[in-house]
């Protein structure tokens, strides 16, 4: 790794990433989507020892509530306590977010408002094998909960022993998940959307995962709808010569953990600054447990930016539009105005991006590979639907029949002006 001037480099890697479009893993995907649709349970049973080198059919796809309660024997009180703070910060959030429904009545007698809705049934996809994450369940599920969705059900690989993670299957007890089914990769996907003999389809698909959940995820939209097509992890630090190394070798290799396609970019005016942090990134590389993750990423997408000052470095972040946003400079606040394109911004040095994946309170779920230029963290939003309402009085329609019907003709609908016409029609033949 070296500094690199911004003149000199190849945007073209370190933009629009994402896992990509790979015409074999679309179609291995399609197969196994169709496998499900098709074959139901037994595709699961075959597809997860397949992949996973797990028989289920002995004990079932769905997790029991005494599955659960060994889950809690297992965790210790301290890890209870965060997480049940956790929750009540992405409770207390979200809660700010939720909207309500409105009617708005004319004088003419007319109303006109939108109903807000919440899903009925929704799922939540929580990724396994490398790394557990119930941080991931949480933020998943809570906004649901906000939102007012009654059924929530959660699919996550197993593990080798045929179980789930007792942290995992905690945070989905705390969470308020209704159902918990012991499946992953595309196949849980596809029990999702298109149900099984035991696993009803849910209205929509949230949460991260590989290449193939993803993929699945992109394939069944239309029949459930999905949150976004989650990419490698992201972080791109905008730094001064305030910033400390250490802490921002710390920061980048915090995502360059996650996944070997994960971005850590250090963006700086100060030479001085990133060649030690380059230096801090090697040495705390060689205690890191997932340090071969780590380092992949970190040589092969990781980068360390010199700008001519922090003006330019922020026109830069907007441009990459990256997931995690971190400003450690003197001044933060007066940046915040600038900042256009990132999923979550975090703002000085006591504002790590892991206080953001864990427990402030703003959802983890944000866009990658430069959709955060037009997408949104998850959000209450998403949980909900909206239905338009309308009630014209018989004044508010005579009053705008003949600009209807004039732009239904327009458009050669004349069945659409008749519809309108009609209504008025025999109170003209009777005068």
């Amino acid at each position: 790794m070296k500094v690199e001037k911004l003149t000199d480099l190849n945007l073209q890697r370190l933009t629009r990433k994402s896992y990509g479009e790979d015409e074999v893993l679309e179609q291995r995907v399609t197969a196994i989507l169709k496998r499900v649709r098709e074959e139901g349970e037994d595709a699961i049973y075959q597809l997860t020892e397949e992949f996973d080198h797990v028989n289920l059919r002995q004990n079932g796809l769905r997790v029991s509530d005494e599955e659960i309660q060994e889950g809690y024997q297992e965790v210790s009180e301290d890890f209870l306590q965060a997480l049940r703070t956790a929750k009540a910060n992405i409770l207390r959030y979200h809660e700010k977010q939720k909207r309500i429904s409105w009617l708005e009545p004319d004088s003419d007698g007319s109303i006109l408002g939108q109903l807000l809705l919440p899903l009925k049934r929704v799922g939540i996809y929580v990724p396994g094998g490398t790394a557990s994450y119930p941080s991931s369940v949480l933020m998943n599920a809570l906004p649901a909960i906000v939102a007012g969705v009654r059924e929530i059900v959660m699919v996550s690989p197993p593990r080798v022993d045929g179980t789930l993670l007792p942290e995992v299957l905690v945070a989905a007890a705390e969470a308020g998940v209704t159902e918990v089914y012991k499946v992953g990769g595309a196949q849980g996907i596809a029990a999702l959307a298109y149900g099984t003999e035991n696993i009803f389809p849910v209205d929509k698909i949230t949460g991260p995962g590989n290449i193939y959940v993803t993929l699945a995820k992109k394939q069944v939209f239309g029949t459930v709808d999905i949150d976004m097509l989650a990419g490698p992890s992201e972080i791109l630090i905008l730094a001064d010569e305030s910033g400390c190394p250490e802490e921002l070798a710390a920061d980048l290799l915090s995502q360059a953990e996650h996944d070997r396609l994960a971005s850590a970019i250090l963006v700086s005016p100060s030479r001085e600054l990133l060649e030690q942090t380059i230096v801090a990134v090697e040495r705390q590389l060689e205690s890191l447990p997932r340090v071969e993750i780590a380092r992949a990423s970190w040589e092969t997408y990781g980068a360390a930016i010199l700008v001519s000052d922090l003006q330019e470095g922020m026109d830069l972040a907007n441009k990459i539009a990256p997931e995690h946003f971190e400003l450690v400079v003197k001044d933060p606040y007066s940046w915040l105005g600038q900042v256009r394109n990132v999923g979550a911004v975090f703002l000085g040095r006591y504002s790590p991006e892991p206080v953001g994946d864990y427990f402030a309170g703003p959802n983890h779920v944000l866009p990658t590979g430069g959709s955060a230029r037009f997408y949104s963290p998850l959000n209450v939003d998403m949980f909900m639907k909206k239905v338009s309402v309308i009630g014209y009085s018989e004044a508010a329609l005579k009053r705008d029949a003949k600009q209807i019907a004039l732009l239904a003709r327009s458009e050669g609908l004349e069945a659409h002006a008749r519809a309108v016409e009609v209504r008025f029609r025999e109170k003209e033949d009777e005068n």
